[in-house]
């Protein structure tokens, strides 16, 4: 008895398993259609899921710039370097996100 990875959500199974004890997916009437389409769904579960991060990204950039910018803070202020990080950090978090999208687009091409 050997262990493989699940198709549906990669975890550890026996390969002598009928149905996965971690999702449910029944192993037995899996061909090549169901695991294109298995895949599939994993590539858009791993896209939307880059998505929500380079949004969460955006956010806390445009947070940063309008605390800092339409809330008239004193630089060298508390307010200041904290709006100044969060510009900083969001602006980078997107564009690693937005690279890490472009290669995930790329590789499944």
């Amino acid at each position: 008895m050997a262990v493989i990875n699940c198709p549906g959500c990669k975890k550890k199974i026996s390969d002598k398993a009928k149905v996965c004890n971690h999702c449910d997916l029944s192993l037995q009437g899996l061909d090549a259609d169901k695991m294109a389409a298995l895949k599939k769904v994993e590539k858009i579960n791993k896209v939307q899921q880059l998505m929500n991060y380079s949004f969460i990204a955006m956010i806390l950039f445009c947070g940063g710039f309008f605390m800092m910018y339409f809330d008239n803070v004193e630089t060298g202020s508390l307010r200041h370097n904290i709006a100044m990080g969060c510009v900083a950090i969001g602006f980078i978090m997107y564009i690693i996100v937005r690279i890490m999208l472009l290669l995930t687009k790329r590789k499944s091409s």
